[in-house]
């Protein structure tokens, strides 16, 4: 699940820089993007900026009483919409361009 996210944040985003921090992978594109990790059982998303970015496909499922960062759970097996994905990506970009 985690080398498919990679994967699809660089095909939405092919100037985005991977880093490591905080124990985790991180992206960059003139600020923080998201981050991806892998606990027992599920890959877990954050978006740094995440309560300002639409959201339509409500992939959000995790975090959503904080203040700025938004998270999505993935469960092992479960299907990514990676057309909804990608365009978070990219919000996400966007926001950080502003």
């Amino acid at each position: 699940m985690l080398a498919r996210l990679r994967q699809l944040i660089r095909e939405a985003d092919p100037d985005i820089t991977e880093e490591w921090k905080w124990s985790t992978a991180v992206w960059t594109h003139n600020g923080l993007v998201c981050s991806a990790g892998a606990f027992k059982g599920h890959v877990k998303m954050h978006f740094f900026q995440g309560a300002a970015l639409p959201d339509q496909h409500k992939l959000f499922n995790a975090g959503l009483e904080a203040k700025k960062m938004r998270a999505i759970d993935f469960a092992e097996g479960d299907t990514i919409n990676e057309a909804a994905l990608k365009d978070l990506i990219r919000a996400a970009v966007v926001h950080n361009k502003k």
